[in-house]
């Protein structure tokens, strides 16, 4: 099977045949000039030495390009296994010289948008997990609502002698399951919006301690068996109402679930600070409870899609604040932030 020679071999048989050509029409030329044969010979003997030097410097010259393009050709053929190229080329001319760094960029270049490329592919399977992580979440969240509403409404659908009493529970059970699935989707779009981007800011002026006020209210409805404790007098502020409304009841509702004692809500100097005396939450999960689809595996009442404290960050963000979280496992946890 035909094989194409390597660099050496061509250039050396280029070189050989080249010689021998020169080689015999120089010595017919010296036996016709030369009379004495002996001085012939030794003339013929010294251009066979000057060929043979010659064609061992061009050997060794042409061995070491070889060497030198072989490096960079392994460079070429193992891109993606080379993790850093540190060769430094030594050619006879400006021109090889000149290749070998313009390679060597080209190598480094390739190798820079082969690490971008791995990034993409990392973010892109993070946003993939996410993504189910997300309908999972959906899925479980929804699915209780979702089967109450069917279960109630098919008794009423079936049982048409159900008392009067019985059947406005069962409505109000419909009710209510509805009303929790309309809180799901509303949480759920808000936070579409802001990882789209798509989130801004109405500000308006408006006392913080009245919405705090009307945020109690529709809390105690819900959870008529416990008190919320408001610390505090008239507070005006120019900020987004309907998103500070989000983040006031994100706070209050996961003090609510989180203790069985009364949570207090405080506004003094600029900080609100909403404090509980419920489970805590662990020093490791502190760094965690505001990431996305995060859910504690301690508290299987949290049906917030992991979503709840995320929202609050991004909302924050938008006002300029953060929130600062204080907490100790069994003592309770304060979640605080200026405005």
């Amino acid at each position: 099977m035909f094989r194409r020679p390597i660099f050496t071999e061509f250039i050396m048989a280029r070189l050989v045949t080249l010689a021998v050509i020169t080689g015999l029409v120089f010595s017919i030329i010296l036996f016709a000039l030369i009379p004495q044969n002996d001085v012939a010979l030794t003339a013929i003997g010294f251009l066979l030495l000057g060929f043979s030097i010659f064609i061992y410097a061009i050997y060794r010259g042409a061995k070491s390009m070889r060497k030198e393009l072989l490096i960079i050709n392994k460079y070429l053929g193992n891109l993606e296994k080379v993790d850093n190229i540190d060769y430094k080329a030594n050619f006879f001319t400006q021109e090889f010289e000149d290749i070998n760094q313009n390679l060597i960029k080209v190598l480094n270049s390739a190798k820079k948008r082969e690490e971008i490329k791995q990034r993409y592919n990392a973010k892109l399977k993070l946003k993939n997990r996410q993504r189910g992580d997300m309908i999972s979440a959906i899925a479980h969240e929804f699915r209780n609502p979702i089967a109450s509403i069917m279960g109630y409404a098919q008794t009423l659908e079936e049982d048409k002698d159900i008392p009067d009493a019985l059947q406005e529970k069962f409505l109000s059970k419909i009710y209510n399951n509805g009303i929790k699935i309309e809180s799901l989707l509303s949480r759920l779009v808000l936070w579409n919006k802001f990882e789209s981007g798509e989130a801004t800011l109405h500000p308006s002026h408006f006392d913080l301690y009245a919405l705090v006020q009307e945020v109690k209210t529709s809390l105690e409805e819900k959870y008529q068996q416990r008190e919320i404790v408001i610390v505090g007098s008239t507070y005006l502020i120019e900020a987004d109402r309907t998103l500070l409304e989000v983040v006031l009841k994100n706070l209050m509702e996961n003090a609510l679930k989180y203790s069985k004692d009364e949570v207090l809500v405080k506004i003094e100097a600029g900080l609100i600070s909403v404090i509980d005396k419920g489970a805590g939450i662990s020093s490791s999960d502190i760094s965690k409870v505001t990431k996305k689809f995060y859910r504690s595996g301690t508290h299987s009442w949290d049906n917030s899609m992991g979503l709840g404290l995320s929202i609050v960050k991004s909302i924050l963000a938008l006002h300029r604040t953060t929130l600062e979280i204080e907490s100790e496992e069994e003592n309770g946890s304060t979640f605080s932030f200026h405005i």
